[in-house]
């Protein structure tokens, strides 16, 4: 059994751990967002397009759907990793 330390460092709040997630949120918010919208291509040049009824095609369903799940899904998460990275830079710069 490991034993803790006696005077463990108080914490001030204003610290940011390194793994924080912030390239997480990056990298998988980049990826989804990426993936949106190449199957929002793909719907539009190679699955037949999409009309005011939907998709023409079951590809096409699919492709749509995932378009519709990822962009903003992968948006919002790439945003929520954009502001953390601001904000770890702002503390970084104050110090």
């Amino acid at each position: 059994m490991q034993a803790s330390h006696p005077n463990p460092k108080p914490s001030s709040g204003r610290e940011i751990p390194p793994g924080d997630g912030t390239r997480q949120l990056l990298q998988w918010g980049m990826s989804m967002l990426c993936a949106g919208l190449l199957a929002g291509v793909l719907l539009e040049t190679v699955l037949g397009g999409f009309s005011r009824t939907g998709a023409s095609t079951n590809a096409g369903w699919f492709a749509l759907i995932v378009t519709l799940m990822c962009v903003p899904f992968g948006g919002f998460v790439t945003a929520l990793g954009l502001a953390k990275a601001l904000r770890k830079w702002a503390v970084a710069r104050k110090r």
